[in-house]
């Protein structure tokens, strides 16, 4: 199964590279063949938005002058979890696959009590 995703990336990826060459004729006609150039780009802008979500954590605690878990975190934790779970299994990961996975899980479970917290808090307001 993980053989089967890691391909259809990789043809995606392929077919990415290829518009990109036909926007941008000056690109490296390598890119079309070796898709992994790509992949690492898109690894680590996977990276740059799971490290994202610590950096909005971070100044936001600094602006309330306390430790704050806002609502942006757990979308820059789910965005930055997506595109290295994507990469983990284009790469054939297992590790990153499974922590990722789960972390995906965990981030989607906290922003739906969150949201479901708001609803009742909406509620109560109008009771």
């Amino acid at each position: 199964m993980i053989a089967f995703l890691s391909a259809s990336i990789e043809m995606a990826v392929r077919s990415f590279a290829n518009a990109l060459l036909t926007i941008f004729p000056f690109l490296p006609a390598s890119l079309a063949t070796n898709p992994e150039q790509i992949m690492i780009i898109i690894g680590f802008a996977g990276q740059g938005l799971f490290a994202m979500r610590f950096i909005v954590q971070w100044l936001t605690s600094e602006g309330q002058g306390r430790s704050v878990i806002p609502i942006a975190f757990w979308y820059f934790s789910i965005g930055g979890g997506a595109v290295l779970l994507l990469y983990a299994i284009w790469r054939q990961d297992p590790v990153i696959i499974c922590g990722q996975g789960l972390g995906l899980f965990i981030y989607l479970r906290n922003l739906f009590l969150i949201r479901k917290s708001q609803s009742n808090a909406t509620e109560g307001d109008t009771a």
